[in-house]
């Protein structure tokens, strides 16, 4: 077998929402990759990123002797090497608001960042709900369901997803699908009709995500085993 061209550098499944981000993405479009995960939050955790990222910061993705830094400029260079899987919508609208719900992902939402960090394994209902992380929270709920019901319903091909079909869109909110999980978000309290808590079922029910979250259990049981 022959080996892949990528390598993915991540960090601890059950905290790196960046990582999550294009290791999905990878994933479910079927573009094969060899992982490399580097444990958080310990003495030697800068050092080790270093070897492989020359920011310091992880995800990073290593092609062509170089590393690409950042979840969404790894999902924009998958995006554009394999323009066969469809990973942006086609019409051009539809194209334009997905980067647009991408840029506000990736530069915006402090507060839920903040005070809902991602914790995929556990559970905390009730905690972090500050003013500011519902007030992101609201706007996620409204955002999701008009990109739904303008685009992803009307698709001909709709797995359920934004646009319809998984995309970089789903990939940059996958993270917040898991925080409002662990947080337990009243999500019709945030406006919602329904149409949030299907798009979160239909990300949850990925089988990538599935193989994220038994790899962040995995994980987790290895480091009470070496403690």
């Amino acid at each position: 077998m022959a080996t892949p061209d990528f390598e993915l550098v991540i960090g601890d499944k059950n905290w790196s929402s960046w990582s999550l981000r294009p290791w999905l993405l990878m994933r479910q479009a079927g573009i094969p990759f060899i992982e490399t995960s580097i444990r958080l939050r310990q003495s030697d955790t800068k050092l080790q990123i270093l070897a492989h990222s020359p920011t310091g910061f992880i995800p990073a993705l290593k092609w062509r002797g170089a590393a690409i830094g950042d979840s969404l400029a790894i999902c924009e260079t998958m995006a554009d090497l394999f323009p066969d899987k469809r990973l942006w919508p086609q019409d051009t609208l539809a194209r334009a608001l997905a980067r647009s719900a991408c840029a506000e992902m990736h530069s915006g939402f402090q507060g839920l960042r903040r005070d809902m960090p991602m914790a995929v394994l556990e559970r905390h209902p009730g905690e972090g709900h500050t003013e500011e992380a519902i007030a992101c929270a609201r706007r996620i709920v409204e955002m999701w369901r008009g990109l739904r019901s303008r685009f992803g319903q009307q698709a001909a091909d709709d797995h359920g997803f934004l646009f319809g079909r998984f995309g970089v869109a789903d990939a940059m909110y996958a993270p917040v699908v898991t925080r409002f999980e662990t947080y337990g978000v009243d999500l019709a309290a945030m406006g919602d009709d329904g149409t949030a808590r299907a798009y979160m079922n239909a990300v949850l029910t990925l089988p990538s995500m599935r193989e994220w979250i038994a790899g962040a259990e995995m994980e987790e049981r290895e480091k009470t085993a070496s403690s």
